[in-house]
C-alpha cells in the first residue's frame, strides 16, 4: 500500500501556527512512509475562497519546504458531489430538512437549558407531505442532512488517541448542503478522500466527532476507511488556548526573520515525547517521526523556545545555504566569524556594518588612551595576518602589563564600538590594517 497523506486548507486565509503543523506533520509520515503528500484547496465557500488565499498557502507551504506530491481544488470537483449526492439520496442515507437556522437554534436552547445534549431530533423525517408543501409555498428550500445509523456502533483505532466509540443516537445527523445548494465540509471531504487514495487522514483532535459521523459517510459510499490520528491542539505559552496562536502565520515568523528549519524543528515533536532539538536539515525529522510518540496532553507553543531553537540553527547553517541573504561582499570568512553572534541571520547585516564602518566608538577612558596610541603604534608594525590580534594583544600585554579585561575592552571598543561580539582574532583581518590603524587613531 502506497501511503497517502493530505493537507486541506480552506483559502479563506492565511495559515496559521496549527494549520503548519498538520501540514508538516503529514507531509512528514508521507515522507517517512515512501508515499505522496497531496495539497486539496477546500474551496467550497465560494463567497469566502479567495484566489490570493490559494497563492498565499502555496508560498507559504514552499517556504517551509513542504511541496506536495498532487493538487486538487474541490470547486472543479462538484460534478463529483453531486454525482455521489444522487447516490445517497437514492439509498436512503440523506434526507431533506426544512427548519430555518433560528428555529434551529431555539430548539439548542431549549434542550440545554433542559440539561440535554442539543442533538437533531429527526423531526424532517417525520414530515407529511401536506408540511412539506407548505413549507415549498413558504418559498422555504430544504437543507441536507446525512442520516446517521443508529444501529451500528463507531468505533476505531486511532493512531494517537487509541480505541475510540460513538454512540450514534448522541450525534446530531450532520448537515451536508445548505438550501441553496452549497456543501459543506463533511460529505465532499469523504468523497475526495476516497477518489484520492488517501490512507492517512492526520488531523487536530477537534474533528474527532467529525470523524465519528465521516466513518458512515465511507461506509454508505461503499469505500473502506482509511486510517485515523487526531492530535492534541497547541495551546499558548500561558497554558491556555490562545487566540494569538490563530494570528501567529508564516508572514509573521518570516517579518520576524526565523528559518523554516527552527520552525520545523519545533512543530514535528511538539506534543511528542522526542526532545525538541534544532535541525537544518529535514531528514532526521522524517526519520523520526512515530504516531507512537504523540500522546493527548495539550502540545505548548512557546514563542521563546522557537527563537532560541532558531538561534541554535543559525549556528549551524553554512555559508552557501545563507550567501543569497548576506550583505554585499561578506565573504564565508566573514559568515564564520560573525555566525555565533546571530540570533537570526538578517542580524548579519549589522555585524558587517562594523567590518566595513563608519563605527560610532565611544570616547576612550582618559587611562586608555596611551594604551590605544600604542596599540596603533605596534599594529602599524605587525604582520596583517591571521594570527594578528593575538600578536598586538600579547605585544600591549608585555608593555604594559595589562590582562583580561583591561587589555582586551578598549581594542574591541576602539576598534568595533561595541563591548561584545564576535571573535576579534577573527573580526580584526575582516576589519583590514588601514580601518583598524584608522579607527585606533581616531580613538
Amino acid at each position: 500500500m502506497t501511503v497517502i497523506t493530505r493537507f486541506a486548507p480552506s483559502p479563506t486565509g492565511n495559515l496559521h501556527v496549527g494549520n503548519i503543523r498538520a501540514a508538516l506533520h503529514n507531509w512528514l509520515w508521507a515522507r517517512k512512509s515512501g508515499g505522496r503528500f497531496l495539497l486539496r484547496l477546500d474551496d467550497t465557500d465560494l463567497e469566502r475562497s479567495r484566489p490570493e488565499y490559494a497563492q498565499a498557502i502555496k508560498a507559504d507551504l514552499r517556504w517551509l519546504g513542504l511541496h506536495w506530491d498532487g493538487e486538487e481544488r474541490q470547486s472543479d470537483r462538484f460534478a463529483l458531489y453531486e454525482e455521489r449526492f444522487e447516490a445517497l439520496k437514492a439509498s436512503g442515507h440523506v434526507y431533506p430538512a426544512y427548519e430555518t437556522a433560528q428555529e434551529l437554534d431555539l430548539r439548542r436552547k431549549i434542550l440545554l437549558g433542559r440539561g440535554l445534549p442539543p442533538v437533531y431530533d429527526r423531526a424532517a423525517l417525520s414530515l407529511i407531505p401536506d408540511q412539506i408543501a407548505a413549507y415549498k409555498a413558504e418559498g422555504r428550500q430544504p437543507h441536507w442532512r446525512f442520516k446517521l445509523d443508529h444501529g451500528q456502533p463507531i468505533g476505531w483505532t486511532d493512531l494517537i488517541r487509541g480505541e475510540q466509540r460513538f454512540d450514534p443516537k448522541l450525534l446530531s445527523d450532520p448537515v451536508i448542503r445548505r438550501a441553496d445548494g452549497s456543501w459543506l465540509y463533511m460529505l465532499p471531504s469523504v468523497i475526495d478522500d476516497i477518489a484520492m487514495g488517501v490512507t492517512h487522514v492526520l488531523r487536530g483532535e477537534d474533528h474527532v466527532s467529525n470523524t465519528a459521523t465521516q466513518i458512515q459517510m465511507f461506509a454508505a459510499l461503499g469505500a473502506s476507511l482509511p486510517a485515523f490520528a487526531h492530535e492534541a491542539l497547541l495551546t499558548g505559552s500561558e497554558g491556555k488556548l490562545s487566540k494569538r496562536l490563530g494570528s501567529l502565520g508564516v508572514a509573521h515568523f518570516r517579518e520576524i526573520g526565523l528559518e523554516p528549519a527552527a520552525i520545523a524543528s519545533l512543530l514535528a515533536r511538539l506534543g511528542s515525547s522526542m526532545p525538541v532539538e534544532p535541525f537544518a536539515d529535514m531528514q532526521p525529522l522524517i526519520d523520526s517521526f512515530d504516531f507512537a510518540h504523540f500522546g493527548r496532553a495539550p502540545a505548548r507553543f512557546d514563542e521563546a523556545e522557537l527563537a532560541t531553537l532558531n538561534q541554535k540553527i543559525v549556528h549551524l547553517l553554512p555559508y552557501a545555504a545563507v550567501a543569497d541573504r548576506l550583505p554585499q561582499g561578506m565573504d564565508e570568512a566573514a559568515w564564520d566569524a560573525i555566525r555565533p553572534n546571530l540570533e537570526t541571520v538578517s542580524d548579519a547585516a549589522d555585524w558587517w556594518r562594523i567590518v566595513t564602518g563608519p563605527i560610532d566608538a565611544p570616547v576612550p577612558a582618559e587611562e586608555d588612551r596611551d594604551f590605544l596610541a600604542l596599540a596603533h603604534d605596534i599594529l602599524t608594525e605587525t604582520a596583517f595576518d591571521g594570527a594578528v590580534w593575538r600578536t598586538l594583544t600579547e605585544a600591549l600585554k608585555a608593555e604594559t602589563g595589562r590582562k583580561g579585561k583591561a587589555l582586551f575592552l578598549p581594542l574591541r571598543r576602539a576598534l568595533t564600538g561595541m563591548d561584545h561580539g564576535p571573535d576579534m582574532g577573527r573580526m580584526l583581518p575582516l576589519i583590514g590594517r588601514d580601518e583598524a590603524l584608522s579607527r585606533l587613531k581616531s580613538s
